[in-house]
């Protein structure tokens, strides 16, 4: 069978291999590829791995040989299930892969906002401290998460692990999830008072029509003052301009994230020049050791389809 990786460089990048893949039948591997060139590059392609390049209808309609796709990703929201499942193509996901790193990334966030290390740092290197005339200096204010009240919506596996931590910090946790079911680490509350309670709101949440721009100007308007917001989820479901307003005007008192609406972004996106803003360019997922996990089961995910024992199937 003919397998094509259509972006596989994010994935492997200069560490790992594909040399497992490599045994299981005719590959092509494709650093990157551009929607307009899926077609030509798989067109005789029986198993396709993708990562984020679209696969839409229109696609599809013109890859007749294709028996099977493989995503990179948790997510599956670059391919047409309508169409899959018209078909009968199986797609199969990566879930879980990346828990402890998006989560560490989480907190590495929240506490470049509480503690301003990166500004610290910077302003001892441009030479602040040799000339300050006493032992120490703040460039920003610092903050304790002892006691404080983070807010977690969406509550599946990455939320979990950051209640563990913030548990560990001594943090209230409360969280918001379309089921109630109550959980030791947090306690299940409505939007509303999760918007209201919280002193760090945290995003874990899919994108869809009901966690698009569930930050927006009206949610804003019912958080504290000088509330911080953590995005590892989706940059879809935050409305920039508003988080961009709410850091201008001081409402909000910090902004981290992995994702934006558009990846790479445009160079007009409101927050990659905001006040109290850290932006990083969605690397949650990318220590080493998430990628490696990300590898094994994308090839048990093959050798699946292989065998006829598919697993992690979302189609």
């Amino acid at each position: 069978m003919k397998i094509v990786v259509l972006d596989g460089f994010t994935t492997v990048g200069e560490d790992l291999s594909w040399s497992e893949f490599e045994k299981l039948g005719d590959f092509v591997y494709y650093e990157r590829t551009n929607y307009e060139d899926v077609v030509l590059r798989a067109k005789d392609a029986d198993i396709i791995i993708d990562n984020k390049v679209i696969l839409d209808r229109e696609v599809l309609e013109k890859l007749p040989k294709l028996k099977y796709i493989g995503l990179l990703s948790t997510g599956f929201n670059v391919v047409d299930l309508d169409y899959t499942k018209e078909k009968g193509i199986p797609v199969c996901n990566i879930p879980d892969y990346s828990t402890k790193s998006v989560a560490q990334l989480t907190f590495a966030l929240i506490l470049e906002l509480a503690m301003g290390v990166g500004a610290h740092s910077r302003s001892v290197s441009a030479g602040d401290w040799s000339q300050s005339i006493d032992f120490c200096y703040r460039v920003q204010d610092i903050t304790e998460l002892d006691g404080k009240t983070i807010g977690l919506i969406g509550y599946g596996n990455i939320a979990k692990e950051v209640a563990k931590i913030a548990n560990a910090f001594g943090m209230r946790v409360l969280a918001y999830r379309r089921t109630k079911a109550e959980d030791s680490l947090a306690k299940m509350v409505s939007l509303d008072e999760l918007f209201a309670k919280s002193d760090i709101i945290s995003l874990h949440c899919p994108i869809n029509k009901e966690s698009e721009k569930i930050i927006n100007s009206q949610s804003i308007a019912l958080m504290k003052d000088g509330v911080i917001i953590i995005n590892t989820a989706r940059g879809g479901v935050v409305d920039e301009k508003a988080v961009r307003s709410g850091l201008d005007s001081g409402k909000i008192g910090g902004y981290g994230a992995d994702v934006l609406s558009k990846e790479p972004p445009f160079a007009t996106n409101p927050l990659l020049n905001a006040p109290r803003c850290y932006i990083t360019p969605h690397i949650a997922w990318a220590s080493k050791e998430a990628r490696t996990r990300l590898m094994k089961i994308a090839l048990e995910n093959l050798k699946g389809f292989l065998s006829g024992n598919l697993q992690n199937r979302v189609c």
